[in-house]
């Protein structure tokens, strides 16, 4: 294995690639300018999102000879490149539609702390955005959509089409790259905050409101396989209510959800969602004004 392929995908991208290939003459040399960086690609059809391989991403190559031969044969070809850790970037997806689009839910999770580690923005053809994240992250992070906040997370198992690609006519356009400090997409967190579990009687075994931590924490141990993480969010929820820190909910809930079978992440993850979404404390970061590339022409 050679040095580059002993590095994370991450690290393959750069603040002047995507410049670079928002500048690329064609799309013959932004495919092969990716695929020189080791990062994956295939053809999608001239002006459209369906790939012109057998089996679509699956197909994605950064083999120089590959590559060369998909766009001699179609050099109008769209760029097609498959998200999460085979390229090292996950996508967040701002779709706009007739019926509504997903501004206003990136921002509220902006504001919540969840969206504002992106690396780069690109303005798709139907006017929405892709946030593009780096891939720090070693567990994997599947493809999601929240149709009713107009949000997808393209990651394991998703792809997205890139600039200079152009579809009825139109150019994915690069319109940010971040001066802050790029950080990887959590999606647990942001699809549990775009779309909470939603409200139900809690069951006749839950602690009551005020219960001491400790009976709490005794009740998210007891928890059956089905519903261990539901019991372990009105548990957190519970202790937000009752003014505990983040902190002190993570070491005594975080126990109690290993005990019932749990793991360390998937424990971590309820319990940052639970305080995200009922009070905002602990792991969420405070609020701040978006500068003018964040606000997206909003």
């Amino acid at each position: 294995m050679n040095s580059a392929q002993r590095q994370p995908r991450s690290s393959r991208w750069n603040p002047r690639l995507p410049v670079s290939l928002s500048d690329a003459p064609d799309l013959v040399t932004a495919s092969t300018m990716l695929a020189s960086r080791d990062i994956p690609v295939f053809p999608c059809i001239p002006g459209g999102k369906q790939p012109l391989t057998s089996h679509g991403f699956l197909d994605a190559s950064s083999d120089l000879t590959t590559v060369r031969t998909w766009w001699q044969r179609w050099p109008e070809a769209n760029i097609g490149i498959p998200t999460g850790a085979t390229s090292g970037v996950d996508v967040v997806d701002i779709d706009v539609h007739p019926g509504g689009n997903g501004f206003g839910a990136f921002e509220q999770a902006r504001s919540a702390g969840l969206t504002e580690g992106w690396a780069w923005l690109v303005r798709t053809p139907s006017g929405g955005v892709h946030a593009y994240y780096l891939r720090g992250r070693a567990d994997e992070q599947r493809s999601w959509q929240v149709p009713g906040q107009h949000v997808d997370f393209r990651g394991d198992g998703g792809y997205i089409v890139a600039p200079p690609s152009q579809v009825a006519g139109r150019s994915y356009d690069l319109i940010a790259v971040a001066q802050h400090r790029a950080t990887p997409m959590d999606a647990t967190a942001l699809r549990s905050f775009l779309e909470p579990p939603r409200p139900t009687r809690p069951p006749a075994s839950m602690p009551a409101m005020g219960s001491r931590p400790d009976k709490l924490a005794d009740w998210v141990a007891s928890r059956p396989e089905g519903a261990r993480n539901h019991g372990l969010f009105w548990a957190a929820c519970r202790m937000v209510e009752d003014g505990h820190a983040f902190d002190a909910a993570a070491g005594l809930l975080g126990e109690a959800a290993r005990s019932a079978g749990l793991s360390d992440q998937e424990a971590m993850t309820t319990i940052r969602s639970a305080y995200r979404i009922a009070s905002r404390l602990g792991a969420a970061r405070t609020a701040r004004p978006m500068t003018a590339a964040e606000a997206l022409a909003l």
